[in-house]
């Protein structure tokens, strides 16, 4: 059987080697939440804390408990737009990047 490598050391690894991947995981992340489509969107977030600033220092950055924001980036989880906006606040700090969203006509 071959060797393979978790999914989230996969992510984290591309993160921290390539900043054009990060940045796009970081566009497509507000992108889908602006879409309508925040479940995806939280589970990109959740690989992005993980590759970048990590759930204990970002419960640090942003007062709120490591366990609670497990809980807001899960598949079920509910966080508020406050709670949502501070995370991609220190994600765009820890990829010292700008947002770049794409915007749609209809």
């Amino acid at each position: 059987m071959a060797l393979t490598r978790d999914f989230k050391e996969t992510v984290a690894a591309r993160v921290q080697s390539d900043p054009a991947f990060a940045q796009a995981l970081l566009d497509e992340a507000i992108t889908l939440f602006i879409d309508g489509e925040p479940d995806t969107a939280k589970l990109i977030l959740r690989d992005l804390v993980n590759a970048t600033v990590g759930f204990e220092s970002l419960a640090e950055e942003i007062h709120k408990p490591a366990k609670s924001l497990h809980r807001m980036l899960s598949a079920s989880g509910n966080p508020t737009m406050s709670n949502i906006s501070a995370i991609f606040a220190a994600i765009k700090r820890a990829l010292k990047e700008e947002v770049r969203t794409r915007v749609v006509t209809v």
